[in-house]
């Protein structure tokens, strides 16, 4: 078990990790990102791999939108809430879609 701390490295020598939630500092409702480099018995670092985590909330849907990661200029592309959820047991029943511009 391991308590993680943003951008604090925690090395192991085993290939699995519990992260260890403090109940009275749960983790934010939203996306998180984890990372793993691996070390060979040489000392040589993998490339970083990352995957994202969504923590739910208990009693509202939570929406999981996926794009394309590059579109061409000009080109169409679809944007696809389908693996959106509600973990309360509740069915998703509307999709409300809105363009912010760029960052």
């Amino acid at each position: 078990m391991a308590t993680f701390v943003i951008n604090t490295d925690i090395s192991t020598e085993t290939s699995t990790i519990e992260v260890t939630i403090d109940p009275n500092k749960p983790m934010a409702v939203g996306r998180h990102r984890f990372r793993l480099v691996v070390v060979d018995d040489s000392g040589n670092l993998s490339k970083a791999d990352e995957v994202e985590v969504i923590v739910a909330d208990q009693s509202a849907p939570t929406a999981v939108l996926n794009a394309p990661p590059t579109v061409a200029v000009g080109a169409s592309f679809k944007l696809d809430g389908s693996k959106s959820f509600d973990v309360g047991g509740g069915q998703v029943v509307k999709y409300v879609w809105t363009y912010l511009g760029q960052p």
